[in-house]
């Protein structure tokens, strides 16, 4: 443990060290944040849209900007990189686990993303209003899922950055990637407002748990039982996406060239 635990510590020295790299990142999910609010509050100034008030909406795009912030110090482009360049076959000499260290790296920066986090939702509640909470049920349901939301993103990262072995590009597999999880996770807009066929199939895939799931819970559009289904979604992924990517792993392996060899 003792290797992981300075991996993670790692990770946060280097984060608060190239601070205007981290809130450039920030930024951008933060101008996201303002942009979907200033439409939804028009949208939303006459009346209710699906069953969503503006105060709703507020309080759903704030559960979205808190998903999109954690696991933002991952480090894809390093970890991309490093698979480009053959510089990864260095830590496959490293007496450590390759994914759990990559996870180590992604739990170090963490406590960083949610004081922003803290931030910014406080100073936007404080210039829009006051936000309900949920009861304590679906607080600690919500909580739950917010947890569970961490390694679900780590994996979906770490999975589609593993694809490098295969594509010899990153670009196009991390535009790609943000594509999908943007429209199915409900990060730009509800799962609701999508084609019935199309919310199906988003809510049981692994992307609602990015941003969907914990929404709704918080909101409590679903109930008890319904949030628990939706929270174990969350867990069946995060069990598939961790042994699938040991998979991917062993796969990505023997692809590996490194001195022509």
């Amino acid at each position: 443990m003792t290797g992981y635990r300075a991996l993670a510590r790692a990770t946060a020295r280097a984060a608060l060290t190239y601070r205007f790299n981290l809130l450039l990142s920030l930024g951008a999910v933060l101008v996201q944040l303002v942009a979907l609010l200033a439409v939804w509050r028009v949208i939303l100034a006459q009346a209710p849209v699906n069953g969503f008030t503006w105060p709703q909406m507020r309080a759903y795009l704030l559960v979205a900007f808190a998903a999109g912030t954690v696991v933002s110090i991952l480090g894809d482009f390093r970890m991309a990189f490093r698979i480009l360049d053959g510089d990864v076959a260095l830590d496959l000499v490293k007496p450590i686990d390759y994914q759990k260290a990559r996870l180590a790296e992604a739990l170090g920066g963490l406590w960083i993303e949610v004081i922003l986090i803290g931030v910014v939702v406080g100073v936007t509640l404080a210039v829009t209003g006051g936000m309900d909470t949920p009861a304590g049920p679906a607080l600690a349901l919500f909580a739950a899922s917010m947890l569970l939301l961490v390694p679900l993103k780590f994996l979906i990262v770490y999975v589609s950055t593993l694809a490098c072995f295969w594509t010899q590009n990153f670009m196009g597999v991390q535009w790609a990637r943000l594509a999908v999880v943007n429209l199915l996770s409900g990060a730009l807009i509800p799962l609701v407002y999508l084609p019935h066929w199309l919310a199906t199939a988003a809510q049981w895939s692994p992307f609602a748990g990015l941003t969907s799931t914990p929404a709704l819970i918080f909101l409590e559009r679903v109930d008890l039982g319904e949030g628990l289904t939706l929270v174990a979604v969350q867990l069946g992924w995060v069990l598939v996406l961790w042994f699938g990517a040991r998979l991917v792993w062993r796969a990505a392996l023997r692809r590996l060239t490194v001195n022509g060899g």
